[in-house]
This record gives structure tokens, sequence and C-alpha cells, in this order.
């Protein structure tokens, strides 16, 4: 495993908010927290960019939504994910500071409806490190969009979680190692130290 330059390495937090932590048990929700604190923090103290990346809808963004969309169109339906709305805030234990990024998305991913891929540019980053929920939502998504942008990705397998335990294991095993090296958040201090 080779070492990381900070300066052109981004930490992106994906959804860790309340709502959307509330389909994990409050066990798993505070493992996720406690590594991706530590994955934070190491990041930050690296001089690495932190990018966090919230699902937050308004009332244009639920009314856009077709009704064919099967994982979106309910969230309409329900006006859920009000982007206002408190449980949509990243979680407070990792709230942003100035210099992080702070987006806000309306699909799964975290490039494809926000502007993230242009400012991580515009700041050199050419190494993603990925961490947050859920594996089989918005860190896949996330991780084959960033492939094909050719970002060097990185998944942190003990910062991201799933309420499928089946599928987080397959995911972390089979499917992601094809575009992402898949490190715990223990190994951060030693690729981010060159």
């Amino acid at each position: 495993m080779s070492t990381l330059v900070p300066a052109h390495t981004a930490l992106l937090v994906l959804d860790v908010q309340p709502a959307v932590l509330a389909a994990l048990s409050s066990a798993d929700a505070d493992t996720l927290l406690d590594r991706a604190e530590e994955a934070v923090t190491e990041v930050r103290a690296t001089g690495g960019l932190v990018a966090y990346v919230r699902l937050g809808f308004t009332e244009a963004d639920w009314a856009a939504i077709p009704a064919a969309d099967r994982a979106f169109a309910p969230i309409g339906r329900h006006r859920a994910l009000h982007h206002e709305d408190p449980s949509t805030a990243v979680h407070p234990r990792l709230a942003p500071r100035d210099g992080d990024l702070l987006l806000r998305k309306i699909r799964t991913g975290a490039l494809s409806t926000t502007d993230l891929d242009r400012r991580l540019r515009e700041r050199g980053v050419t190494t993603l490190i990925v961490c947050g929920l859920s594996t089989g939502g918005a860190v896949l998504a996330t991780v084959l969009d960033a492939a094909d942008r050719d970002y060097r990705l990185y998944v942190l397998a003990d910062a991201v979680a799933d309420p499928d335990p089946e599928a987080h294991d397959l995911l972390l095993r089979r499917i992601l190692p094809a575009r992402a090296e898949i490190i715990a958040t223990a190994d951060l201090g030693t690729l981010l130290r060159t």
C-alpha cells in the first residue's frame, strides 16, 4: 500500500445524518461514528480535505422526483428528509469546520447531483477516502462514479455500514475491491504521513 499525499486527498463523509443513521442499530451507529470521527481527525491533522455530503430535499426537489424512481419517489410522496430538518444535518459529533466542504445531494451518489467533482479538482484532489452510509447505497454509487472519473479510491471498511449485513460484507469482499483499496481507519495514519 503506497502512501498518500494529504494535499491531494479528500475524505468523503457520506450521509452521516441522524435520519440515515436511524437505519442502523444504536451500537452499529455508534461504532460508525467513532471510526468516522477518527478518520476526520486524522485527515484534518495531516492537511487533507474533509468533504461532507448529506441527503436533503427542497419542495422543488420533491416535485421533480419521477414516480418511476423506486428509491426516491417515496421520499417525494412523503415529503421526507427536508433539507432544513435537523435530522438531515451532519451528525453533531462530525460537525463540519471552516475549510471543510459541505454539500447537499438529492440522489444516491455524492457526485451526480452536486458540484463536488469540480470543487475537488479545483483543489487538486486526486485521491478519495470514503466513509459513511450506506455501503450498498451512497458508498457504492460514489465509488463507482468516482472510479469512472479516474480518482484513486480507498474505502474505510470499519467506517462504512449498511442495514443489510450480508450486502455490506459482499460489497466489501467482492465488489468494491475492483475499484478501491479496502483499508481500516487505523491505516490512515501510516498512509497519510509520508
